[in-house]
Protein backbone atom coordinates (compact mmCIF):
# COMPACT_ATOMS: atom_id res chain seq x y z
CA UNK A 1 0.00 0.00 0.00
CA UNK A 2 2.66 2.53 0.77
CA UNK A 3 4.84 2.86 -2.77
CA UNK A 4 1.20 3.14 -3.99
CA UNK A 5 0.34 6.05 -1.62
CA UNK A 6 3.85 7.55 -1.90
CA UNK A 7 3.46 7.81 -5.45
CA UNK A 8 0.35 9.37 -5.55
CA UNK A 9 1.18 12.05 -3.31
CA UNK A 10 4.69 12.91 -4.70
CA UNK A 11 3.77 13.15 -8.42
CA UNK A 12 1.85 15.85 -7.38
CA UNK A 13 5.01 18.25 -6.84
CA UNK A 14 6.51 18.82 -10.27
CA UNK A 15 8.59 22.26 -9.20
CA UNK A 16 11.86 20.23 -9.63
CA UNK A 17 11.61 18.48 -12.52
CA UNK A 18 12.66 21.26 -14.91
CA UNK A 19 16.18 21.81 -12.92
CA UNK A 20 16.77 17.78 -13.22
CA UNK A 21 15.98 17.59 -16.69
CA UNK A 22 18.18 20.75 -17.91
CA UNK A 23 21.11 19.30 -15.89
CA UNK A 24 20.51 15.91 -18.10
CA UNK A 25 20.85 18.00 -20.69
CA UNK A 26 24.50 19.37 -19.84
CA UNK A 27 26.00 16.44 -19.26
CA UNK A 28 27.17 13.38 -21.87
CA UNK A 29 26.74 9.82 -21.31
CA UNK A 30 24.03 8.24 -19.17
CA UNK A 31 22.31 8.86 -15.59
CA UNK A 32 22.22 7.11 -12.40
CA UNK A 33 19.73 8.42 -10.26
CA UNK A 34 19.93 7.14 -6.01
CA UNK A 35 17.33 6.44 -3.98
CA UNK A 36 14.66 6.40 -6.87
CA UNK A 37 11.84 5.07 -5.14
CA UNK A 38 8.85 4.91 -7.32
CA UNK A 39 10.27 6.48 -10.24
CA UNK A 40 9.36 10.71 -10.01
CA UNK A 41 12.26 11.69 -11.34
CA UNK A 42 13.50 8.61 -13.15
CA UNK A 43 10.52 8.60 -15.51
CA UNK A 44 10.76 12.30 -16.15
CA UNK A 45 14.17 11.85 -17.74
CA UNK A 46 13.22 8.80 -19.56
CA UNK A 47 10.69 10.70 -21.09
CA UNK A 48 12.67 13.19 -21.97
CA UNK A 49 15.07 10.15 -24.27
CA UNK A 50 17.74 10.04 -21.52
CA UNK A 51 19.24 7.10 -20.98
CA UNK A 52 18.83 6.19 -16.97
CA UNK A 53 19.56 3.85 -14.23
CA UNK A 54 17.76 3.90 -10.75
CA UNK A 55 18.72 2.75 -7.58
CA UNK A 56 17.03 1.80 -4.12
CA UNK A 57 16.66 -0.44 -1.12
CA UNK A 58 13.18 -0.53 -0.81
CA UNK A 59 11.97 -3.86 -2.82
CA UNK A 60 8.42 -2.50 -2.98
CA UNK A 61 8.61 0.65 -4.29
CA UNK A 62 11.03 -0.85 -6.88
CA UNK A 63 8.42 -3.36 -7.70
CA UNK A 64 5.30 -0.23 -8.06
CA UNK A 65 8.07 1.45 -10.64
CA UNK A 66 8.61 -2.05 -12.78
CA UNK A 67 5.06 -2.70 -12.73
CA UNK A 68 4.22 1.33 -13.85
CA UNK A 69 6.45 1.94 -16.44
CA UNK A 70 5.46 2.19 -19.88
CA UNK A 71 6.69 0.09 -22.12
CA UNK A 72 8.22 2.48 -24.43
CA UNK A 73 10.42 2.82 -21.80
CA UNK A 74 12.02 -0.33 -21.45
CA UNK A 75 15.05 -0.34 -23.17
CA UNK A 76 15.79 3.46 -21.72
CA UNK A 77 15.39 2.30 -17.57
CA UNK A 78 17.70 -0.15 -15.80
CA UNK A 79 16.44 -0.95 -12.42
CA UNK A 80 18.94 -1.89 -9.57
CA UNK A 81 18.13 -2.96 -5.92
CA UNK A 82 20.93 -1.54 -3.49
CA UNK A 83 22.05 -0.06 -0.92
CA UNK A 84 23.49 3.21 -2.16
CA UNK A 85 25.94 3.93 0.37
CA UNK A 86 27.82 0.57 -0.96
CA UNK A 87 27.53 -0.54 -4.25
CA UNK A 88 29.46 -1.18 -7.39
CA UNK A 89 27.99 -1.47 -10.98
CA UNK A 90 31.05 -1.74 -13.23
CA UNK A 91 29.69 1.50 -15.38
CA UNK A 92 30.28 5.35 -15.44
CA UNK A 93 28.09 8.13 -15.50
CA UNK A 94 28.09 11.74 -16.77
CA UNK A 95 25.39 12.49 -14.33
CA UNK A 96 24.56 11.19 -10.33
CA UNK A 97 21.43 12.58 -8.49
CA UNK A 98 20.61 12.38 -5.23
CA UNK A 99 17.29 14.53 -5.25
CA UNK A 100 14.34 14.07 -2.79
CA UNK A 101 15.94 15.73 0.42
CA UNK A 102 17.99 12.46 0.99
CA UNK A 103 21.02 13.42 1.40
CA UNK A 104 20.07 14.98 5.12
CA UNK A 105 18.74 11.54 6.36
CA UNK A 106 22.36 10.20 5.97
CA UNK A 107 24.62 9.85 8.75
CA UNK A 108 28.17 10.55 8.50
CA UNK A 109 29.44 7.34 7.44
CA UNK A 110 27.30 6.27 5.27
CA UNK A 111 27.50 10.26 3.69
CA UNK A 112 31.57 9.25 3.28
CA UNK A 113 30.16 5.58 1.89
CA UNK A 114 28.08 6.93 -0.28
CA UNK A 115 30.99 9.66 -1.96
CA UNK A 116 33.07 7.12 -2.49
CA UNK A 117 31.21 4.87 -4.65
CA UNK A 118 29.82 8.21 -6.21
CA UNK A 119 33.25 8.95 -7.03
CA UNK A 120 34.17 5.87 -8.15
CA UNK A 121 31.07 5.72 -10.91
CA UNK A 122 31.55 9.29 -12.66
CA UNK A 123 33.03 10.06 -15.70
CA UNK A 124 35.92 11.81 -15.69
CA UNK A 125 34.00 15.32 -16.09
CA UNK A 126 30.90 14.28 -14.44
CA UNK A 127 29.07 15.72 -11.72
CA UNK A 128 27.31 15.00 -8.31
CA UNK A 129 24.06 16.53 -7.51
CA UNK A 130 22.17 16.59 -4.72
CA UNK A 131 18.75 18.39 -3.09
CA UNK A 132 18.01 18.26 0.78
CA UNK A 133 16.05 20.67 2.92
CA UNK A 134 18.06 23.81 4.15
CA UNK A 135 19.18 22.68 7.57
CA UNK A 136 18.73 26.66 8.75
CA UNK A 137 15.59 26.84 7.89
CA UNK A 138 14.94 23.54 9.62
CA UNK A 139 16.54 25.03 12.84
CA UNK A 140 14.66 28.18 13.32
CA UNK A 141 11.43 26.89 13.06
CA UNK A 142 9.21 25.53 15.93
CA UNK A 143 10.61 22.65 18.27
CA UNK A 144 7.50 20.83 17.36
CA UNK A 145 4.39 20.64 15.47
CA UNK A 146 0.94 18.76 15.54
CA UNK A 147 -0.44 17.14 12.37
CA UNK A 148 -1.97 19.69 9.98
CA UNK A 149 -3.39 18.73 6.67
CA UNK A 150 -1.11 19.13 3.99
CA UNK A 151 -2.09 17.51 0.73
CA UNK A 152 -5.51 15.84 -0.48
CA UNK A 153 -5.20 13.16 -3.40
CA UNK A 154 -7.80 10.37 -4.52
CA UNK A 155 -6.44 7.29 -3.95
CA UNK A 156 -5.41 5.31 -7.29
CA UNK A 157 -6.70 1.86 -6.16
CA UNK A 158 -10.34 3.11 -4.85
CA UNK A 159 -10.68 7.03 -5.65
CA UNK A 160 -11.44 7.18 -1.82
CA UNK A 161 -9.85 10.92 -0.76
CA UNK A 162 -6.65 10.53 1.30
CA UNK A 163 -5.25 13.65 3.31
CA UNK A 164 -2.16 14.07 3.81
CA UNK A 165 -0.72 15.43 7.29
CA UNK A 166 3.20 16.15 8.87
CA UNK A 167 3.92 16.66 12.12
CA UNK A 168 7.34 17.19 13.63
CA UNK A 169 10.08 17.25 16.38
CA UNK A 170 13.47 19.00 16.20
CA UNK A 171 16.16 18.90 18.45
CA UNK A 172 19.37 20.87 17.81
CA UNK A 173 21.39 17.86 16.22
CA UNK A 174 17.96 16.40 14.07
CA UNK A 175 14.76 17.10 12.72
CA UNK A 176 11.54 14.09 12.52
CA UNK A 177 9.10 14.62 10.69
CA UNK A 178 6.20 12.13 10.32
CA UNK A 179 3.97 11.85 6.94
CA UNK A 180 0.95 10.67 7.57
CA UNK A 181 -1.82 9.14 5.19
CA UNK A 182 -5.65 9.18 6.53
CA UNK A 183 -8.50 7.59 5.29
CA UNK A 184 -12.04 8.15 6.51
CA UNK A 185 -13.71 4.82 6.61
CA UNK A 186 -17.99 4.89 6.16
CA UNK A 187 -17.61 3.71 9.75
CA UNK A 188 -16.39 6.81 10.70
CA UNK A 189 -13.27 5.83 11.61
CA UNK A 190 -9.56 6.75 9.98
CA UNK A 191 -6.92 4.19 8.52
CA UNK A 192 -3.84 6.04 8.23
CA UNK A 193 -0.79 4.65 7.63
CA UNK A 194 2.69 6.55 8.67
CA UNK A 195 6.35 6.75 7.68
CA UNK A 196 8.69 8.50 9.96
CA UNK A 197 12.22 10.04 7.98
CA UNK A 198 14.82 12.10 9.97
CA UNK A 199 16.61 14.78 8.73
CA UNK A 200 20.51 15.78 10.30
CA UNK A 201 20.73 19.10 11.06
CA UNK A 202 24.40 19.18 9.34
CA UNK A 203 26.07 22.49 8.15
CA UNK A 204 26.81 22.59 4.08
CA UNK A 205 30.22 22.79 5.00
CA UNK A 206 30.63 19.81 6.50
CA UNK A 207 28.77 18.32 3.46
CA UNK A 208 31.25 20.24 1.02
CA UNK A 209 34.35 18.91 3.16
CA UNK A 210 33.17 15.62 3.11
CA UNK A 211 33.08 15.75 -0.91
CA UNK A 212 36.41 17.49 -0.72
CA UNK A 213 37.98 14.35 1.05
CA UNK A 214 36.52 12.36 -1.21
CA UNK A 215 37.68 13.75 -4.65
CA UNK A 216 35.27 16.57 -5.88
CA UNK A 217 37.57 19.79 -6.97
CA UNK A 218 34.53 21.90 -7.70
CA UNK A 219 30.95 23.04 -6.15
CA UNK A 220 28.55 24.94 -6.57
CA UNK A 221 25.68 25.37 -3.99
CA UNK A 222 22.01 26.60 -5.08
CA UNK A 223 19.21 27.96 -2.68
CA UNK A 224 16.16 26.42 -5.45
CA UNK A 225 15.98 24.90 -8.16
CA UNK A 226 15.75 28.34 -10.12
CA UNK A 227 19.30 28.12 -9.78
CA UNK A 228 19.40 30.74 -7.33
CA UNK A 229 22.27 31.47 -4.96
CA UNK A 230 21.93 29.40 -1.33
CA UNK A 231 21.84 32.09 1.70
CA UNK A 232 20.38 31.12 5.16
CA UNK A 233 16.64 31.64 3.79
CA UNK A 234 16.95 29.83 0.91
CA UNK A 235 14.14 26.49 1.05
CA UNK A 236 16.58 24.13 -0.34
CA UNK A 237 20.13 23.74 -0.32
CA UNK A 238 21.55 21.94 -3.59
CA UNK A 239 25.00 21.02 -4.07
CA UNK A 240 26.78 20.19 -7.10
CA UNK A 241 29.84 18.75 -7.02
CA UNK A 242 32.29 18.01 -9.72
Amino acid sequence: MFPVLYHAHHVLHTEDLPFWLDLADRYPGPILELGCGTGRVLVSLAKAGKEVYGMDIATDMLAFLHQHLASDLQGKVFIFQADFTRFHLGLNFGLILLPCNTLSTLQTQDRRALLKCVRNHLLQEGSFVASMPNPYILQSISSQKQPEVEDVFSSPIDGESIQVSCSWKRTKSFFNIQWHYDRLQPDGHINRHSVQVTHYLTEPQVYLEEMYRAGFKSHIVYGDFDYSTFTPESPYCIILAS
